[in-house]
């Protein structure tokens, strides 16, 4: 049910230095219709979702906290945080909250996924940085292109590279 990662990058490495290595360890994760990928160095564990308690007057994008082992988690919704929206019904037996590393991120905070699909690692050359926006604020790192075969035909799927740091930013309640 819980599946601890050891966090094994220095913290002091930038986003962008991190990609300059041959490869990248990942973990992809299900939002909506869409798959994104965090570094797998920026989470601490996965688990599986519990009842969160909310907490009155806090931003949209944070769902409140729940008991993690004794330890007050901060539950931060990434959906309303991109906006996409919400389809609704949250399918609390694929849900999973990614508990990031505190030593990375500066405080103990999860992010609620839909799902998460595996941990793998991926070569820079199928990171896309040229899809990535230019903006000094911008959240996407690259497009990671995953060769596929469907149907005897070459295709590849997309995963959207994403900078957790800065998408949580300041997100202490």
């Amino acid at each position: 049910m819980e599946a601890p990662l050891k966090a094994a990058m220095p913290a002091t490495a930038s986003a962008s230095q991190e990609i300059l290595a041959d490869e990248l360890q990942v973990v992809e994760f299900q939002l909506a219709e869409e798959i994104y990928a965090i570094n797998l160095f920026h989470v601490k564990e996965i688990v599986q979702y519990t009842k969160v308690t909310r907490l009155p007057n806090s931003p949209g994008h944070i769902l409140g906290i729940v008991d993690l082992r004794g330890e007050i988690c901060t539950i931060f919704d990434i959906k309303n945080k991109l906006n996409l929206g919400d389809n609704g019904q949250l399918n609390a037996e694929n849900a999973k909250v990614i508990v990031l590393d505190d030593k990375i991120i500066g405080y103990k905070l999860g992010i609620l996924v839909d799902n998460v699909l595996n941990v793998t690692s991926v070569a820079k050359d199928q990171i896309d940085q040229s899809q990535s926006s230019r903006d000094y604020d911008s959240s996407i790192l690259g497009i990671i292109k995953k060769p596929l075969r469907v149907d005897g035909k070459e295709s590849c799927e997309l995963v959207i590279l994403v900078d957790i740091k800065k998408i949580v930013g300041d997100a202490t309640i």
